[in-house]
């Protein structure tokens, strides 16, 4: 079995789904989103209308949480950098909207798992 598919079969995210909100920070009330990590790749249904696509993403377990990391790119609005944390059934994250190299802003992700 190639290692990629080994390493995606044992991540903590693998197959995981989280339904939440996508805040702008400070607010308290944002976007529905469903964040999926499927595949060895990352996905959130908030940015479809954007033509954000999936990205790679990788993960880390500490102390009983999981870490983790992803970009997605659209070819128009440029790229969201997502760092967040899981713990238990509950994620925290942000995504950083970048644009020609240039830090437009950044939003705060809250879900909990579903699958």
């Amino acid at each position: 079995m190639p290692a990629t598919m080994q390493s995606t079969r044992n991540d903590p995210l693998e197959g995981r789904t989280f339904e939440g909100v996508v805040l702008e920070c400070g607010k308290t009330a944002g976007d529905a989103d469903t964040l999926i990590f499927k595949d060895g790749r990352f996905r959130s249904t908030a940015c479809d209308r954007y033509e954000y696509g999936d990205g790679a993403y990788s993960s880390t377990m500490t102390d009983g949480a999981v870490s983790f990391s992803a970009e997605t790119e659209s070819p128009k609005y440029g790229k969201l950098m997502w760092q967040g944390v899981v713990r238990g059934r509950r994620l925290d994250g942000t995504l950083t909207m970048v644009r020609d190299g240039k830090v437009l802003g950044e939003k705060w992700v809250l879900a909990g798992q579903t699958g």
